[in-house]
């Protein structure tokens, strides 16, 4: 039985890249959402070799948005919206699928030649009901708030928290900050998020003197203030916001609402009727009979 603060952990499933590991949290069968992240994420460290990097291929997404967040490295991302731009740590990726956009995402060259560095987050915020179909869209922001608090520093990716509230757009209330401690350095997790997960991605970190597993997902009971802190030095993620009363359903890139949605972008990306990606439109990755995300009804 949990005891404190903690509601549940989700240990990640571990995808072998080769060159480097990426460890998904979310979704699992364990636990489908917190708040609106419905796809958690966590990518490196790692440095790869000369001529190294990452090329994923243009895809497709319905009914979410995407958030792209760095700790070290970049990622050159193109959409058929038109949009490239490089992301670096420090700005935070915002990609609005909605009704439907077709992305990639690759190692920019100069990142290559001496192997590009791999170190982040990828996450998905499902939409809420009555906002799944709106415009894609793309945005990058990098004047986020910092919030300082003697060893401890705060990065509000999305949201409000500790009386700062970041101008990335939000489609449903949701909370999203990088916590870096340093040695002995401690903040209070605050409570007002129906929701809330941590995951140590480096370092250590204890929650109200508990180990803090690294990599695991730590979902806190509601109302709860517990207390982050660390000996030695660790950088934290915080994520959560309103919980969604109506089911989302997953299949690879695609989720929704309502399964025939789901069916529908199955059969128009096959039939080749999404937008493509201009700059990158001789590679597409097939639709998969059994993809690798995990896929609920």
């Amino acid at each position: 039985m949990i005891s404190g603060p903690i509601e549940a952990t989700i240990t990640p499933t571990n995808h072998d890249l080769g060159d480097f590991e990426v460890r998904r949290a979310l979704p699992s069968k364990k636990r489908r959402m917190v708040g609106p992240f419905i796809f958690v994420d966590e990518f490196g460290p790692a440095h790869l070799p000369p001529g190294g990097g990452m090329d994923v291929r243009p895809h497709p997404h319905i009914n979410l948005a995407t958030v792209t967040w760095l700790f070290d490295g970049a990622i050159n991302h193109r959409d058929s919206l038109g949009t490239a731009s490089t992301i670096r740590p420090g700005t935070v990726n915002l990609m609005t699928a909605g009704s439907g956009i077709v992305h990639s995402e690759r190692s920019p060259d100069e990142e290559r030649k001496g192997g590009a560095r791999m170190f982040g987050m990828q996450t998905w915020l499902a939409l809420p009901d009555g906002r799944e179909e709106i415009d894609p869209a793309f945005e990058a922001i990098d004047n986020l708030p910092e919030i300082e608090d003697g060893g401890a520093r705060a990065i509000v990716i999305m949201g409000e928290l500790w009386g700062s509230r970041a101008a990335t757009t939000t489609y449903a209330d949701t909370i999203y900050a990088e916590i870096v401690l340093a040695p002995n350095g401690q903040l209070p997790i605050e409570s007002q998020a129906d929701e809330r997960a941590l995951m140590v991605v480096e370092g250590e970190a204890t929650l109200d003197g508990m180990e803090m597993p690294k990599y695991t997902l730590i979902v806190l009971k509601p109302g709860d203030v517990p207390a982050l802190k660390s000996e030695k030095g660790a950088r934290v993620m915080l994520m959560g916001g309103e919980s969604f009363a109506s089911e989302r359903h997953v299949f690879w890139n695609f989720v929704s609402s309502n399964r025939d949605r789901i069916q529908q972008a199955k059969d128009d990306w096959s039939a080749g009727k999404f937008p493509k990606v201009p700059g990158d439109e001789e590679e597409w990755i097939p639709l998969p009979e059994k993809p690798k995300t995990v896929t609920y009804p």
